[in-house]
């Protein structure tokens, strides 16, 4: 499953670059369990009020017999009427998954989440690098109604940016049951490296590494290959 922040705001690294940054991404999952093929579009756009970030996951499953076996969704919106680097920021999450297993088939939810707190954003000043900080009350519907979540949001451009390093780590709170022994709080962190072969196609990988999250007790690391390309 690659619920995937790329978080959240992953692209804030092209603040500087540009007024506009939308990129689309396919990965082969080579995961545990996994063996199937994820896109990704995500939009990321600055103004006078802050800035607006989304993205969109698409899981494509051959052995859930469907062409889309799970789709995932997160929107945030980052609010500031002031020249500094703190920020008001406020976030959606939510989707759902399917399944067919014979004799039955079925659909299940990703429950939806509301976030809202603040966020500190640092940065070198070319832009090369770029660290992201967020603290955040969490609402999990029908789950937790006052979790919180902490975020972590870098990006790294090296080697006179032929090649970029990035990513984001979450630590929240969220009760999960296997097999009877209950958990209560989920770390992911998904790093990437990026190869930019030009101004707009760029060759990499992402490595998940998370623990008690997506239905998996403990910790577990699952790599991709991928492509992306920057509009």
């Amino acid at each position: 499953m690659k619920m995937k922040r790329i978080f959240t705001v992953f692209l804030v690294a092209f603040i500087a670059l540009t007024a506009y940054s939308q990129n689309l991404q396919l990965h082969y999952d080579m995961g545990e369990d996994r063996g199937y093929m994820t896109t990704t579009l995500e939009m990321f756009k600055p103004d006078k009020w802050g800035s607006t970030f989304f993205f969109v996951d698409f899981d494509y499953d051959s052995e859930a017999g469907e062409s889309v076996s799970l789709a995932y969704m997160e929107i945030s919106r980052g609010l500031k009427f002031w020249d500094n680097p703190f920020e008001i920021h406020v976030e959606y999450n939510g989707g759902f998954g399917q399944f067919k297993e014979e004799p039955f088939n079925g659909a299940y939810p990703i429950n939806d989440a509301w976030l809202v707190g603040g966020n500190y954003t640092w940065n070198s000043p070319d832009f090369s690098r770029i660290l992201t900080l967020q603290a955040m009350y969490k609402y999990i519907r029908d789950k937790e109604d006052a979790s919180f979540q902490l975020t972590g949001v870098w990006t790294v451009h090296f080697a006179n940016k032929n090649f970029t390093f990035m990513g984001f780590a979450d630590f929240w709170k969220e009760e999960n049951v296997f097999d009877g022994e209950t958990t209560d709080f989920v770390f992911l962190t998904e790093p990437q490296i990026w190869y930019n072969a030009g101004e707009h196609l760029s060759l990499g990988s992402e490595v998940e590494l998370a623990s008690n999250f997506a239905g998996h007790k403990g910790f577990k690391v699952c790599p991709t290959l991928a492509v992306k390309w920057n509009f």
